[in-house]
């Protein structure tokens, strides 16, 4: 098959939310931990923490110690329980998602993963959901110094497969992440998996499923 001109334009994706809903499994496995350690789980932590770094989640939000070591420790043996919670249930990705990426890789779109998440979690559902192949590049919790709202993940996302940022577009799903994309001077697709479509007015579109957007229409942005 003859591969047409590369795109002027690349694409970001955050992971939680937007190619994969795990947030179930990340629920449970704060739950495990909790349980683990005997620690309380503050109401309304789950949504609160949507899109963060557990180095914030864990002091700012759950407010279970503000020792860096000890933050350090319960955030590795998390994604532990994360991984071994994804193992047991299992995972596929959202409807649309490879529709989606098969229409950004016909239309020569490079396209890479901008997460909060650990680099072990993607490397795994990546291998369990089969859409490795899609991504050039990967930026994760352990490549940034600054979590989301700090477009840091972004911008480095954007260097890796050499598009500048003004012509980058972020699929994301969370407010912080849309902040974070917006402070990176890209535009912004928000996915409706985590908030409903009337909740995202600061994306330049919002959608309920990635296939319902064609490759052309973003690309008419950076004509």
């Amino acid at each position: 098959m003859e591969h047409q001109t590369p795109a002027n334009w690349g694409a970001l994706f955050d992971w939680d939310g937007v190619i994969i809903d795990s947030s179930a499994h990340h629920e449970e496995s704060w739950n495990r931990l909790a349980m683990e350690g005997n620690l309380p789980l503050p109401e309304g932590h789950f949504k609160k923490g949507f899109g963060r770094k557990n180095d914030f989640i864990i002091p700012e939000i759950l407010g279970w110690t503000h020792d860096l070591s000890e933050i350090s420790r319960l955030s590795l043996r998390k994604e532990e329980l994360y991984r071994e919670i994804v193992t047991e249930w299992g995972l596929s990705p959202l409807p649309g998602v490879r529709t989606w990426l098969e229409r950004l890789r016909t239309a020569g779109v490079p396209c890479a993963i901008g997460s909060s998440t650990h680099r072990a979690n993607i490397n795994l559902s990546l291998g369990l959901i089969g859409l490795a192949e899609f991504f050039s590049a990967i930026v994760t919790a352990e490549d940034v110094t600054e979590g989301k709202p700090n477009p840091q993940v972004f911008l480095k996302g954007a260097g890796k497969i050499e598009r500048p940022a003004d012509h980058c577009v972020v699929f994301e799903d969370a407010f912080v992440g849309i902040a974070a994309a917006r402070a990176g001077g890209m535009k912004v697709v928000a996915v409706a998996t985590t908030h409903p479509i009337a909740e995202l007015g600061a994306a330049d579109i919002a959608v309920s499923r990635l296939d319902e957007l064609e490759p052309v229409t973003l690309a008419k942005w950076f004509d």
